[in-house]
């Protein structure tokens, strides 16, 4: 059943309630072009190893981290960008979750059996590899261990504060010139490690439906090198 946002409080309450509210949230993607593989992704949530246990209505954003990894130079899609754990959906998983939860666990190790799934949101559009995605968004009760399962797929996995990624001073407007077109969007500059793309722009449209974005100057461009 589902959770009235209205009667919870806190980060956890205010990402379900943005996922209840996601209407007109893959404007920006840019749109396929014929068939497309359907895939997920884990958009996982937790709380911060230094916040102290607590409820999850006492849990605010400054206290969450999310978990990125790093795709592999030498893979075909994406080479070396920074992504959320996923994949395209194969035949043994029942829905998107089943495949974001699969992915998630053979490419960084973690116990699904500790994630709780709070909603999968709507598909996006993802071009570059002609995949349609689903977002799965999760919230990690019991964080486990997790690291590079597979170099020659992923190279690293971290859990990133949201408060850093909230941080205006983080945030930048990418700018990528590719097949005579110049293509813009979020991105997110984490001690050197470069957040854009698709994974960017998911966490931008989930934090501006969360309320949790701050105002930060959208004139700074950096171009991308590939």
């Amino acid at each position: 059943m589902t959770e009235n946002p209205e009667t919870l409080h806190g980060a956890r309450a205010e990402l379900i309630a943005a996922a209840q509210r996601a209407d007109g949230w893959a404007k920006p993607f840019p749109p396929l072009l014929g068939d497309a593989h359907p895939a997920s992704v884990l958009v996982l949530f937790g709380r911060l190893d230094s916040t102290p246990a607590q409820t999850d209505e006492a849990t605010i954003a400054a206290d969450l981290d999310v978990l990125l990894q790093r795709r592999a130079a030498t893979l075909s899609s994406h080479p070396g960008q920074v992504s959320f754990p996923g994949g395209r959906r194969e035949e043994q998983d029942a829905d998107a979750v089943a495949t974001a939860l699969r992915e998630a666990q053979e490419e960084t190790g973690l116990d699904p059996a500790g994630v709780e799934v709070l909603a999968t949101l709507g598909e996006l559009p993802l071009a570059a590899s002609n995949h349609v995605v689903t977002p799965v968004l999760a919230w990690w009760r019991s964080p486990s261990r997790v690291a590079a399962v597979d170099h020659a797929e992923t190279v690293e996995v971290f859990r990133v504060p949201v408060a850093q990624l909230l941080d205006p001073a983080t945030r930048f407007t990418s700018r990528l010139h590719r097949f005579g077109r110049t293509w813009r969007g979020p991105a997110f500059d984490i001690d050197g490690t470069i957040v854009w793309g698709f994974t960017a722009m998911v966490l931008d449209a989930l934090f501006d439906a969360t309320g949790w974005t701050q105002d930060w100057d959208r004139s700074v461009e950096r171009a991308i090198e590939l």
